[in-house]
């Protein structure tokens, strides 16, 4: 028999026992019922998340994006599984490209267009630095553009292993003549732009385009027109196919052509041109490609045609007034209020603010950005109405 004591002391023991087992258990389950609380409020937090409202364009200002037409979305949703960089299997959406090349063609007057829909500037930059690189022979490439030139082309050059050389520009225009004293033997490319991000300024393309075809090593001519494509048409300004020997162009459905992004434009003067970019496709139903990426988005595709068929020619010519006409309103409400502004060529203000009332205007919700210089960019695409402009003066005024 056990003694009176020593029981006694096993029972409390056991008992001790199952009261830590007990509080260590409880324990346990409390903190996976935390960890469950925990998750189950990450979860609620992110799909929450995924109901948020997109960016709304309300007090957007400086972006070169803006809404897509109504067409050009529903465009976009139907084709969202669509990969043109499979053409042989996505026939539709194939043929809905060559009516956005088609289309763009006529933008940039190009009777016999060639091309595709890319991602964006940034990639149809690129790719024509790369046909201007891969047809030429020389060893030590290198590409001369004025300073204005986008900050796409920075990459590019980098990406591509070529050397960037770069000219003042006189009144945010490029200056043939300082282009002319960078121009070589090795030279690949010589680089316009038709509508500067930062003044919407137009450069001299037709001496542009003479300087490339004088020069000795046989440089291609390209132009960025991303933004300013679809605004020129309807100006005075020599930009196009028909207005210079242009062989490459950057020209951008998904800025002022309202279509869905991403959905940027290459244009070259001949399909030939596309042979510098062909790689064989093995496993494909078609032999070869030529677009940087290999799965792109049929949504841009689509939209970028849907869009091109509404609005060209007349509704782009009625927003480009539309925009010019508002441009021109804020450049005059800017200079009476005494800040310095640039002329706009294009619909696009550029003007001197100090850099607190900047930060003050963005504390009120403005979406604004500024040129290298400083000086406040106000781009006035479909979305920007008269209204808005009215309340950012008058917000202005606060200050």
């Amino acid at each position: 028999m056990v003694p009176h004591r020593l029981s006694a002391g096993l029972d409390v023991g056991v008992g001790f026992c199952v009261y830590i087992c007990v509080r260590v258990r409880v324990c346990v389950c409390v903190r996976r019922l935390s960890k469950l609380v925990f998750y189950a409020g990450a979860f609620q937090s992110w799909m929450q998340s995924l109901e948020t409202e997109p960016q709304q364009f309300d007090r957007v200002l400086s972006s070169m994006c803006t809404e897509p037409h109504p067409a050009a979305r529903a465009a976009a949703e139907r084709f969202l599984a669509a990969n043109p960089g499979d053409p042989g299997t996505y026939q539709q959406v194939a043929e809905l490209e060559q009516r956005a090349v088609e289309l763009l063609g006529r933008v940039a007057s190009l009777s016999e267009p060639a091309g595709y829909i890319t991602s964006g500037g940034t990639e149809s930059n690129l790719q024509a630095l790369r046909i201007a690189r891969n047809r030429s022979a020389t060893d030590d490439p290198n590409v001369v553009a004025p300073t204005s030139v986008h900050f796409s082309v920075r990459k590019a050059a980098d990406v591509l292993n070529l050397e960037l050389r770069t000219a003042p520009t006189t009144d945010h225009r490029a200056d043939p003549a300082a282009m002319a004293e960078l121009v070589d033997r090795d030279t690949v490319c010589v680089i316009g732009v038709a509508g500067s991000t930062e003044y919407g300024a137009v450069d001299p393309i037709p001496a542009i385009a003479d300087l490339a075809a004088d020069a000795d090593g046989d440089p291609t001519c390209h132009v960025d027109a991303a933004w300013g494509g679809f605004h020129l048409p309807f100006t005075d300004h020599d930009w196009s196919f028909a207005d210079a020997p242009v062989d490459t162009m950057t020209i951008d459905p998904h800025k002022a052509g309202q279509a869905a992004i991403p959905a940027g434009g290459l244009l070259v003067r001949s399909p030939a041109m596309l042979d510098a970019l062909a790689v064989d496709t093995p496993y494909l139903e078609t032999t070869s490609q030529a677009s940087l990426t290999g799965t792109r988005s049929g949504a841009g595709v689509a939209s970028a045609a849907a869009a091109l068929a509404e609005l060209w020619p007349a509704g782009y010519r009625a927003a480009h007034e539309r925009a010019q006409d508002n441009a021109a309103w804020l450049a005059d409400a800017l200079r009476e209020r005494g800040h310095a502004v640039v002329e706009p060529t294009l619909p696009l203000v550029a003007a001197e603010l100090p850099g607190s009332t900047v930060e003050q205007l963005r504390e009120r919700g403005w979406r604004i950005t500024t040129t290298r210089r400083g000086a406040v960019r106000i781009v006035c695409l479909p979305h920007v109405t008269r209204s808005m402009l009215r309340s950012f003066v008058a917000d202005l005024d606060w200050f």
